[in-house]
């Protein structure tokens, strides 16, 4: 059995380990039928064809007069007849002479020739004749032309889009009922070692509760994962085991915190090279630093393929940031979603953040606008990736890149917001 790692000295790069990640791991395949009002958050096995177009018609963007272009003049003003109303829902089938109009309302389907809405409230009217200063509007103004959002037979939605709730109503007003998604990704969750507590269990010296098991499965649960809680599993090789050759059965991932530092003298690391072939990382980043990645049994003497394993550190930041910033884009990936940069904005920094080149820094920042309308980031105080409260009081991390230097008070900095991850 062959397990990767990397060299004793070296310290992979954000980007490197995302890439080896994201080259390795393929989406699943497997698709089923659901109601749209289940759909929300699944992602798109195949394209959705639109069956009509939207607006189906050539219709009205506003309530005001409809007329043809024609009868305007930039430099003489207009007066036209009205001859009617068109509303919402109901067809103007007949044909208008040279000079007339008709009242129209937002979405009534434009009379046959005429082209040009004019807003009520930029009209005078007198009786039956609506007055129109020159200048006041192009040809073809207010008016929405049949299919400028869609037409029948192109694509409205791509495989790989996730379905949010404006793609749910662009679907809705397709007249769509059903679409075909990927399933949902099964991931296996436990924390591990003989230090951790579950709640409920009395406190004993040395020892800690389970914050971990909370954090990443509420986060897993917001992705729309369906997640196999298997709770805290103690250091015992046979339960270990056991615990690991389950989930790798059971789940298409298998995400862990704890024992997989270099260092540790615990037997995750043994169980996991016996039955898997996996990566054992140092990665420059703060916080974070040690990850496992790889598939368990994948081992000749493990049996069948099983899930891709993400062995997270145990520090509870630590463990949160590394989800973030290196799972949550893999899983992503395994649910079939279309790969999409990572969206960060640009802040203003209120002090200075001491920084050394040659290892990437995700420090936990509040992110405000000053009295100036300026987006601005300072950070939540004390950076140690066992302060979880640091993590409740931030919307953001602050994004200090593996070549960037400190950073003056004042200067711009990237921030991901937690907002739609955390």
């Amino acid at each position: 059995m062959t397990t990767a790692s990397c060299p004793p000295d070296s310290d992979l790069s954000v980007d490197e380990v995302l890439m080896q990640i994201c080259q390795r791991i393929q989406p699943v395949t497997d698709s089923e039928t659901v109601n749209l009002a289940q759909a929300l958050g699944r992602v798109l096995s195949k394209d959705v064809v639109s069956p009509l177009s939207v607006p189906p018609h050539d219709n009205s963007a506003m309530d005001g007069y409809a007329f043809e272009a024609r009868d305007l003049s930039p430099n003489t003003p207009l007066s036209l007849t009205v001859v009617g109303t068109a509303l919402a829902g109901k067809a103007w089938t007949q044909t208008l002479q040279a000079g007339e109009c008709v009242k129209i309302m937002t979405g009534a389907i434009m009379p046959p020739g005429l082209d040009t809405v004019v807003p009520l409230e930029l009209t005078e009217r007198t009786g039956d004749t609506v007055h129109v200063a020159p200048g006041t509007l192009k040809p073809g103004a207010n008016r929405r032309r049949l299919g400028e959002d869609l037409m029948a037979g192109e694509p409205a939605l791509l495989a790989g889009q996730r379905v949010t709730p404006a793609a749910l109503g662009l679907l809705a007003s397709l007249g769509l009922q059903t679409l075909t998604v990927f399933r949902r990704l099964r991931v296996a969750y436990f924390s591990t070692g003989d230090e951790i507590l579950s709640l409920g269990e009395a406190p004993r010296e040395g020892a800690v509760f389970d914050s971990n098991r909370y954090t990443l499965t509420s986060l897993m649960t917001r992705m729309g994962v369906d997640v196999i809680d298997m709770g805290v599993v103690p250091d015992q090789p046979a339960t270990l085991r056991a615990a690991f050759e389950r989930a790798g059965q059971e789940a298409d991932a298998v995400l862990t915190s704890g024992g997989v530092s270099m260092g540790d003298a615990d037997h995750t690391r043994t169980i996991i090279q016996q039955l898997g072939q996996v990566d054992f990382w140092r990665i420059a980043m703060r916080p974070g630093r040690p990850m496992a990645f790889g598939r368990l049994g994948a081992a000749p003497d493990a049996g069948a393929e099983g899930g891709w394993l993400f062995g997270l550190p145990g520090n509870p930041v630590a463990a949160m940031v590394t989800f973030l910033v290196l799972v949550r884009p893999a899983l992503l990936r395994l649910m079939g979603c279309s790969a999409a940069p990572l969206v960060l904005l640009k802040a203003r920094c209120t002090q200075a953040l001491r920084k050394r080149p040659g290892r990437s820094e995700f420090q936990r920042g509040i992110v405000a606008v000053n009295d100036e309308g300026v987006l601005c980031v300072r950070t939540t105080g004390p950076q140690g990736s066992g302060v979880l409260s640091s993590m409740v009081q931030a919307n953001g991390l602050i994004v200090l890149h593996h070549d960037q230097g400190e950073v003056a008070a004042g200067e711009e900095v990237d921030v991901m917001m937690f907002e739609g991850a955390v």
